[in-house]
């Protein structure tokens, strides 16, 4: 996503551009099949459910609004954050950004791919796999192309969008370069989901219900789509021991009801659309091409996942990667003639989520692993607050939606006026868990 993004952005701006892409297969123009049947073992999170937030959609409407049109041609819809009350409070400034894209992968994958093949500049070479780096003297050493088969093919600048996988860091290590800035934690969370389709002459609205639930050892969410199709998603610890037992499609259906917020959905009888998906092994990691001495390689840059991969709970990655595409396609020149410029924007625009990232994966893991209830009343009532009081909720969704950091949003005298304002009205408040216990949980569990 990250270099189909910047590719078209690059070329946008009248540079040429060559997009190296090792799959034979291009997203196209039969959206299930892509989605359903296509195995891409090196993107697992493509099956997965996402929600695109408002840096996608206004990086998108400001450089290429004809693939934002397509984008919602193919069926993504808009939810805006006020949505959830009957009536939007008076504006505010910034109050327009706080939109979701509510969408599979896939459909923007396939509107970025359109829009690349039709870029004039853009020269997409399908099923070339870059084998290496050609990489020149210099202090530091200078990428000056990339091998793809027996050729070399030159270049200003090279971006590697590679993904988590990414073979460029032991490509820089065999080279000589100094060892990148890699700063990794394992989650410890897995994911399971599961798709389903709204039945053409059955209920489609299930009501004003929360699209998340959670329980002191586990997490539910229902991530509403394109084109009638949602994913209901768990969560939990990689050492919980029922696991492996909810990839049944009749155990994890059964778990999903015992949370209000997947249960309404799910009460709409709809059409299950794919197995039961799953994914772990997952880490936040942050790998960076430069150190205290300054960059340790010229030449190359990396974006998206190849440079910050993160857990998709905050669902963050498609946003952080279109900035950074944006980001790049606007300075590249500068860039090309020191990638120092762009560490540092990186270090300061994207590398603050990343830390947030890390620091709120390490409390759900732990939590979650020790099935331990939350303990923080006042952020506890802080959330449950948004719900209630548009004010919290502007704050809470610029938070979500990358727009403030929490401590500014939540910060202020006026959402701390309202929040315990709504503490003073609801005294018996507590900070408990809306699915199930532990033993309701066991008892789905074949023995």
């Amino acid at each position: 996503m990250t270099g189909l993004g910047t590719a078209l952005m690059l070329g946008r701006r009248g540079h040429a551009v060559t997009v190296f892409e090792q799959d034979g297969r291009n997203a196209g123009e039969d959206l299930d099949r892509d989605f359903f049947h296509w195995d891409r073992p090196r993107v697992p999170q493509a099956v997965q459910p996402h929600s695109f937030l408002a840096p996608v959609r206004t990086v998108l409407r400001t450089e290429t609004p004809d693939v934002y049109a397509d984008l919602l041609a193919r069926g993504a819809r808009e939810y805006h954050e006020f949505d959830w009350f009957s009536s939007h409070p008076p504006h505010r400034d910034g109050d327009e950004e706080l939109v979701t894209l509510r969408t599979r992968r896939i459909v923007l994958e396939a509107a970025l791919a359109a829009a690349v093949r039709r870029e004039r500049t853009v020269d997409v070479r399908q099923g070339c796999p870059v084998r290496g780096l050609a990489i020149g003297d210099g202090r530091p050493p200078r990428v000056t192309g990339v091998r793809v088969g027996a050729r070399t093919h030159r270049a200003d600048l090279v971006v590697d969008a590679s993904g988590r996988r990414s073979p460029v860091p032991a490509w820089l290590i065999a080279a000589g370069c100094r060892p990148l800035v890699v700063d990794s934690h394992r989650t410890g969370l897995a994911y399971l989901c599961r798709w389903y389709r709204l039945r053409a002459d059955g209920p489609r609205d299930p009501g004003r219900v929360k699209t998340g639930s959670a329980a002191p050892f586990a997490l539910a969410g229902v991530f509403p789509s394109d084109n009638d199709t949602f994913a209901v998603n768990l969560v939990l610890s990689t050492g919980d021991p029922t696991r492996g037992a909810l990839t049944d499609p009749a155990v994890f259906e059964a778990a999903a009801r015992l949370f209000p917020a997947t249960a309404a959905w799910l009460d709409l009888d709809p059409e299950p659309q794919s197995p039961v998906l799953a994914m772990a092994g997952l880490d936040n990691r942050w790998t960076a091409l430069a150190d205290d001495a300054g960059p340790v390689v010229a030449g190359l840059v990396n974006a998206g996942d190849s440079l910050i991969h993160t857990n998709p709970t905050f669902g963050h990655g498609v946003a952080l990667g279109l900035l950074a595409a944006q980001q790049l396609a606007t300075h590249a020149d500068r860039i090309s003639a020191d990638t120092l410029v762009y560490h540092r924007w990186t270090a300061q625009a994207l590398r603050p989520w990343f830390d947030a990232q890390v620091t709120a994966d390490r409390v759900n893991g732990q939590r979650l692993a020790e099935s331990a209830p939350l303990s923080d009343r006042r952020a506890a009532a802080r959330a449950a607050c948004a719900f209630d009081d548009p004010v919290v909720m502007r704050a809470r969704a610029q938070v979500r939606h990358l727009l403030r950091p929490a401590d500014d949003a939540y910060g202020t005298d006026e959402v701390d006026r309202h929040v315990t304002a709504w503490l003073d009205a609801n005294p018996d408040f507590s900070p408990e868990s809306d699915g199930p216990t532990r033993e309701q949980w066991v008892a789905l569990i074949p023995s």
